[in-house]
């Protein structure tokens, strides 16, 4: 997939960028310095969205020559949002709470063209399953580091990480941080907008 102008990734996470350069899509990579504290007031859907909205809209100030794609992913638990563990206690807390249950992953996203300040959002909702987990497993996979960085201390494409799940219903690159079909469309849009212009 090809643009006539630079695609910019508003994320540090490295899943995000995998999941676009399977399409051939290599972005720069410009975090968002935005707070990113949920609105107590907002469900997790309207959070998510409103702060991949609000990504895009900050580093599409910076970067105006360019598309800016944004995004910003939870994991809920009987309506208790886990995000970010703290640290590996906190990781292991999360993982046992999770052990045995089914949970929501939501992600919010955004694509901004900022010439026009034209915008495509949405937010995409997961079912996942995990198995019972024993503590073993658990300190093990928290030891490894792997989920410190990841809302609900856990990632699906993890080696260790995949294992815990039984079930997925819905969209497995949602779960990953980015729903991949429906950011390629959103994208695709915004390219055959530009080929109409060129012709």
């Amino acid at each position: 997939m090809e643009f006539n102008r630079p695609l910019i990734l508003a994320s540090r996470s490295p899943r995000r960028l995998a999941l676009l350069r399977q399409l051939g899509i290599s972005p720069e990579v410009v975090p968002a310095a935005i707070d990113e504290t949920f609105d107590d007031r907002l469900s997790p859907e309207d959070n998510v969205l409103r702060i991949a909205e609000r990504k895009a809209r900050a580093v599409s100030r910076l970067r105006t020559d360019s598309l800016v794609l944004a995004a910003d992913t939870t994991v809920v638990l009987d309506s208790h949002i886990l995000g970010k563990p703290t640290d590996e206690d906190d990781a292991v807390r999360m993982l046992q709470k999770l052990s045995g249950r089914t949970h929501l992953v939501h992600t919010g996203f955004a694509v901004i063209n900022p010439g026009d300040d034209d915008i495509r959002s949405g937010v995409e909702s997961t079912k996942v399953t995990f198995r019972p987990l024993p503590l073993a497993e658990i300190k093990e996979y928290v030891e490894g580091g792997s989920p410190m960085d990841k809302a609900g201390a856990y990632g699906i494409q993890d080696d260790y990480g995949a294992v815990f799940v039984t079930r997925i219903e819905g969209c497995f690159y949602n779960v990953m941080g980015l729903p991949f079909a429906r950011v390629f469309q959103a994208l695709n849009s915004f390219r055959q907008q530009e080929v109409s212009k060129d012709r």
